[in-house]
């Protein structure tokens, strides 16, 4: 049966049926501009497929919650902005030691602050890597389309369940209320991966016990006769907290290691007209788009520019970006920032080639002609 369908959807919409496609079936959430229709369409759809969908009092609860219904079986997401997901960063710490699969969706706007708030930014990246404290593992993807949004969705549940940690999709306002025609795929074709579980009985369950040879423990849901603890201290295999330093050294190194030992699974990016690009851009979200055109109309200049596009933001594609800076003579990171993912290019890329930044910060996107002037301005003093 062809259970395709092409609509014309916007991007928050998206995020929403992609959840609900890997198997979404709780949110809570508190509105906030540009993310609100994430929480309306999750109202409006879950309660039809018997999930849940609960409004909480403020986004510090609605962490909560969804860490607690992760915790008894359900796939849960969250989505917010910018001064809500500084909210969340207690709770999403607390996710990454408790090892709680789950998703926070950011739809980023300008900031710092209340900021403005139905303005496109890209000021959270560093926020989405270092927002919570303490050495921890994250995974975030950000899309470029609205197809791309459905897909990155999926794409950060199934990472979320298998290496029970919270995924952060990092959108901006751009995408989250761009309109774009895309076709769903068949449920069928869609990848779907779910947490693994024990096969242990309840008297030899330890909630927090990995096998030889593997980082991720086996999880089982509260309510099916296990019962074990957790909580955000440095806790031992059986859950309970430790102080002892080896343990606390032990926990917190596979935790990370989880993320970083898996970064060829994780790492997610595309490359356009760098085969014999002497200057490449790079671009993420929304401000991607922008750059994919103005490579265009360099390459219709004569001037030899790709795009590397990079979907998974963290971990950073420390491998890629050294291999591209060893191809091209002049690097341009263009971003609605002033500068957050360019700090990381330049550690990895300085030694090889020049690299230049674009940024705006005034709450309109970078256009391509903005680019192009940049890309022009490179070839000129080369």
């Amino acid at each position: 049966m062809d259970s395709k369908r092409i609509r014309l959807m916007q991007g928050n919409e998206a995020c929403v049926e992609g959840a609900i496609a890997a198997g979404m079936r709780f949110y809570a959430g508190y509105p906030i501009t540009p993310s609100t229709e994430i929480a309306e369409l999750s109202a409006e759809k879950l309660p039809r497929i018997g999930g849940k969908f609960i409004q909480m009092e403020d986004e510090i609860a609605s962490m909560g919650a969804v860490i607690g219904a992760s915790l008894a079986g359900l796939k849960s997401m969250t989505a917010t902005s910018g001064p809500g997901f500084s909210l969340k960063q207690e709770n999403l710490g607390y996710a990454a030691i408790s090892e709680v699969p789950c998703v926070v969706v950011n739809v980023q706007r300008g900031g710092p602050s209340t900021g403005l708030p139905t303005a496109p930014a890209q000021g959270d990246v560093m926020q989405a890597r270092w927002g919570t404290h303490g050495d921890h593992p994250i995974i975030a993807l950000t899309p470029s389309s609205v197809r791309e949004t459905f897909d990155l969705t999926i794409k950060a549940f199934n990472f979320a369940e298998k290496y029970r940690t919270p995924v952060i999709l990092l959108m901006d306002e751009v995408i989250g209320h761009l309109r774009e025609k895309i076709e769903i795929p068949n449920l069928e074709d869609i990848e779907i991966i779910n947490r693994i579980r024990t096969d242990k009985n309840s008297d030899e369950y330890k909630p927090y016990e990995v096998l030889d040879g593997e980082l991720v423990p086996r999880m089982v849901p509260f309510g099916e006769g296990y019962r074990y603890h957790v909580t955000g201290l440095i806790h031992d295999e059986t859950g309970f907290p430790t102080g002892k330093p080896e343990i606390a050294e032990k926990l917190v190194t596979r935790l990370v290691n989880k993320v970083e030992m898996n970064r060829d699974d994780i790492s997610l990016y595309e490359e356009y007209m760098l085969d014999d690009a002497e200057v490449a851009v790079i671009a993420y979200g929304g401000t991607a788009r922008s750059a994919k055109y103005a490579v265009e109309l360099a390459r219709k200049q004569g001037l030899k520019v790709g795009l590397f596009k990079p979907i998974t933001i963290w971990p950073f594609l420390d491998s890629q970006i050294t291999q591209l800076s060893k191809k091209v003579k002049n690097i341009i990171v263009a971003e609605m920032n002033l500068g957050q993912y360019a700090i990381e290019v330049e550690r990895v890329a300085n030694k090889y080639s020049e690299v230049h930044r674009c940024n705006r910060i005034n709450g309109e996107l970078i256009s391509p002609d903005e680019i192009l002037a940049q890309i022009k301005g490179v070839y000129k003093s080369a």
